[in-house]
């Protein structure tokens, strides 16, 4: 189950150790925490600045990288646990649902393989 990252401990921890890569519109971190925190999965915070657009396009971009991170967990090898923050740039409002899947998906995969 994916959780919310909400403290700012977390935060200064993730851009501390943790890991930053870019796909597309999108620019994922991640810190592996190595084990479940508070008997949750993978926590995840979105950064989605007034800049992309009015309040109504960043709350659907909002929506659909929130039901992608859920999809991505349902995978068999899920998603591996640890602190994510995806921050989106002004050309997320232009993408389709298939378009922030697959730079979500890479971003991630790429963050945690090696």
């Amino acid at each position: 189950m994916i959780g919310r990252l909400r403290r700012r401990d977390d935060f200064r921890l993730l851009r501390r150790d943790g890991h930053t890569v870019r796909r597309g519109p999108l620019r994922v971190g991640f810190r592996a925490t190595g084990a479940l925190v508070d008997g949750s999965g993978p926590r995840v915070a979105y950064a989605i600045p007034r800049i992309v657009g009015p309040a109504v396009v960043r709350n659907r971009i909002r929506r659909r990288l929130r039901a992608i991170a859920v999809d991505l967990d349902r995978r068999p090898q899920g998603v591996p646990v640890g602190d994510y923050l995806v921050r989106v740039s002004p050309g997320a409002a232009d993408s389709s649902y298939d378009e922030l899947e697959r730079h979500l998906m890479g971003a991630i995969d790429a963050l945690t393989d090696g």
